[in-house]
């Protein structure tokens, strides 16, 4: 009987030991990819892009837009203060590829924008 009954502890004790619960590993900047920290989309009306910044990631980030001669033709700063969002029409650009980069805790992330026409109003897509 005692047997039994300190195999049975034993195997209670076992079981809870398999079963018990591990800490989740808490998710920094480091282990997020950029891809989750900035989101790019373009504006509704279809004349520009709207750029999104997760603001528990970082105080601020550079935006750089870069014609195709990697001129610069419009740098920003997005700061936590004033909410990691921002959207910029680009419609006034003339046609062709835009490099639009965003530069946070030293790592970069970029899509190209293309500005056309449609008829006679502009418009911009999203590539890459």
């Amino acid at each position: 009987m005692k047997n039994g009954m300190k195999l049975a502890a034993l195997l209670l004790l076992a079981s809870t030991s398999i079963f018990a619960a591990v800490p989740k590993k808490k998710i920094g900047h480091n282990d997020m990819s950029m891809a989750k920290m900035v989101t790019f989309s373009t504006m509704p009306s279809g004349r520009g892009i709207d750029i999104k910044v997760d603001p528990n990631v970082s105080e601020k980030a550079l935006v750089v837009i870069y014609n195709y001669e990697n001129d610069v033709v419009w740098k920003d700063m997005l700061k936590k203060k004033q909410g990691m969002e921002k959207a910029f029409n680009l419609s006034q650009l003339g046609n062709g590829n835009y490099t639009v980069q965003v530069i946070l805790n030293k790592q970069k992330v970029q899509k190209t924008a293309h500005v056309y026409y449609r008829g006679d109003t502009k418009f911009v897509t999203l590539r890459g």
